[in-house]
């Protein structure tokens, strides 16, 4: 199949809205890191922030965009990673891995997201995101995520599906 051509009706900061063949949909200027993080007591690292497109609070697994900061433009994804997850939860991993890279809304969206295993965390500090952001940082035990996650629900959160992505990949990885 040949690629057609893509026409940019919209350029924004961080997004850009095209046509392909008579199909709108949004691309991203930067790609997106979403890590998976089990701490040393076997509790999965979830982030709550509130998200102004869908105007609820979310419950979330670590993950940010990569090369979107001046003073970040040239890092790696796996660099991006480390710096997110640190940054956003105060988890430093001894190792990242890169798992599977998944759309995230192939109907809507050319995004992609490059998820990755971090391995033998250590705390180093809150957490919380950087100026731009308000994190809430949740450890929750592996045999407690999924009464947490419908409790959230129930309380009014909106729950990312990467989370249950993760769990899917982590019961397999054990």
């Amino acid at each position: 199949m040949t690629k057609s051509s893509v026409q940019a009706l919209y350029h924004g900061r961080y997004l850009i809205l095209e046509e392909r063949d008579g199909w709108e949909y949004v691309a991203r200027h930067h790609p997106v890191a979403a890590i998976i993080a089990w701490t040393p007591d076997d509790q999965m690292v979830l982030v709550e922030q509130y998200r102004k497109p869908i105007e609820r609070h979310t419950i979330e697994i670590p993950a940010g965009l990569i090369g979107d900061q001046a003073d970040s433009a040239d890092e790696s994804m796996l660099e991006a990673a480390g710096r997110e997850l640190e940054e956003e939860t105060g988890w430093r991993a001894n190792a990242l891995q890169p798992g599977m890279a998944v759309p995230t809304s192939a109907g809507m969206s050319s995004e992609w997201v490059q998820f990755f295993w971090a391995s033998g965390l250590t705390k180093v500090g809150p957490g919380g995101g950087d100026a731009s952001e308000d994190i809430t940082v949740h450890e929750v035990p592996r045999s407690e995520i999924n009464a947490w996650l419908l409790e959230k629900y129930a309380q009014g959160y909106a729950i990312d599906p990467k989370i249950y992505a993760a769990l899917y990949w982590s019961q397999q990885r054990n």
